[in-house]
């Protein structure tokens, strides 16, 4: 299987304003096999708004806990007559040159939908949020899905890993990709894979060093004068 990737622009959890995104995901315009996601800081239609103007393919919204949140944030990604989002005209890469009508029905269908699951309520809500049409990925908060299991950070634990696992099947009984904001300290990615997981973010940061550092190292090899 063919893995896809996407750049997940973080606006919960750092002092970057959706606005601010718009030259970086400008920026990914017209790169192929390659998507932007913003992560909103809240189930607001004004920020998940911000963030599809700015050119966003996929929004991910927190603490979502029951249906109801579920179909707000299906509306607010979604043009009449699928959703309630303000048009403000045509936004990213969503088909520029196809008539109006097109563009709006590709955005409908298109953009990904992704609630996170961080809490008990949400968990206990799952077959009800994941009945709402136009998700895409239900996303696991693993930090606070562990502090609200009772079991702060302690991922191995088989309190925390009964979390994801009710999450993963009820995922399969919906037709709906499960995923993992992050892949917990010390555990092996696999170990998710073989849960059902499809969906993970990765630390792009560490990832990117690694990748500059190997890349000066092999400058250094070939320009080393042989002795």
């Amino acid at each position: 299987m063919r893995a896809s990737i996407s750049f997940c622009f973080d606006t919960q959890h750092s002092p970057v304003e959706v606005k601010q995104l718009i030259p970086a995901i400008m920026a990914m315009k017209g790169k192929e096999g390659c998507a932007d996601i913003v992560r909103v800081s809240d189930n607001r239609t004004d920020l998940i708004c911000f963030a599809l103007d700015a050119g966003a393919r996929g929004i991910i919204v927190p603490m979502i806990n029951t249906k109801a949140e579920a179909e707000a944030v299906v509306r607010a990604c979604r043009y009449y007559p699928m959703g309630n989002r303000s048009n403000s005209g045509v936004r990213g890469e969503w088909g520029e040159h196809a008539a109006y009508r097109d563009y709006l029905d590709t955005v409908n269908r298109d953009v990904m939908i992704i609630p996170m699951i961080e809490t008990n309520q949400a968990i206990a809500n799952l077959d009800e949020i994941l009945s709402v049409e136009g998700i895409d990925v239900l996303l696991v908060g693993p930090s606070d899905l562990s502090i609200e299991l009772g079991v702060a950070l302690d991922y191995p634990s088989d309190t925390y890993q009964a979390g994801p696992g009710q999450i993963a099947a009820a995922c399969k009984r919906h037709d709906v990709v499960p995923g993992m904001y992050f892949i917990p300290p010390g555990m092996d990615p696999n170990f998710y894979v073989a849960k059902g997981f499809k969906f993970f973010t990765v630390p792009w940061a560490a990832w990117a060093a690694k990748g500059v550092q190997d890349g000066i190292a092999g400058i250094t090899a070939r320009s080393s004068p042989a002795l």
